[in-house]
């Protein structure tokens, strides 16, 4: 749990007596490669830390998997419009290899809200992936595939070497035969 502990406490302070309270909610959980963790159209219940590992969600369209992002360790994750409302999920999780993780369901998250600490904690990280999705959407609709998949190796080189290649098309909205063509052109001006 020292990762959880240390991920919290980088968005906030904890008093001891709160640490207590936030840990005995939270349960260890080993989630296998290739693991759907939330099915479309099923309730998402928990939240997740991940300590270890790398997840990607995904909604299906005529038929074809679209990847809308990837959550890697050390992080939290859900389906935040399923796990809120308590409605059914439009999207899919999946695990992209063995990982832990810690979860904590709706009703014990809700609880947790008379704690100052959590709230300013969530609030935070709230916050924060909004301010990622926004700057995810912004590129999509304002970047061509190359440069996202640059700026991908630049910022997060180990998360494109873990991403299997139709996973990384299918985020960047290519198909699999021009992601490798970008890889190619890239590797030769490397070479130049």
């Amino acid at each position: 749990m020292q990762a959880l502990l240390k991920f919290i406490e980088n968005y906030t302070t904890v008093p001891a007596n709160e640490w207590q309270e936030i840990l005995a909610c939270f349960e260890k959980r080993i989630i296998e490669k290739d693991e759907i963790i939330l099915e479309e159209g099923k309730v998402c219940r928990h939240i997740y830390f991940v300590e270890d590992g790398l997840f990607r969600f995904y909604i299906l369209k005529d038929g074809n998997e679209i990847t809308k992002f990837f959550t890697e360790a050390p992080y939290f994750f859900t389906s935040q419009a399923s796990f809120n409302a308590q409605k059914q999920a439009t999207e899919n999780i999946q695990a992209i290899e063995k990982s832990v993780v810690w979860q904590i369901n709706y009703s014990q998250v809700m609880d947790l809200y008379r704690l100052k600490s959590w709230t300013d904690f969530a609030r935070k990280i709230i916050q924060e992936v909004q301010f990622f999705t926004e700057e995810i959407l912004e590129e999509l609709q304002t970047e061509t595939a190359e440069f996202r998949y640059e700026k991908m190796l630049n910022n997060e080189p180990q998360l494109v070497q873990r991403v299997p290649l139709k996973y990384l098309a299918s985020y960047l909205g290519i198909a699999p035969q021009s992601l490798s063509r970008i890889r190619k052109k890239m590797a030769s001006k490397k070479r130049n």
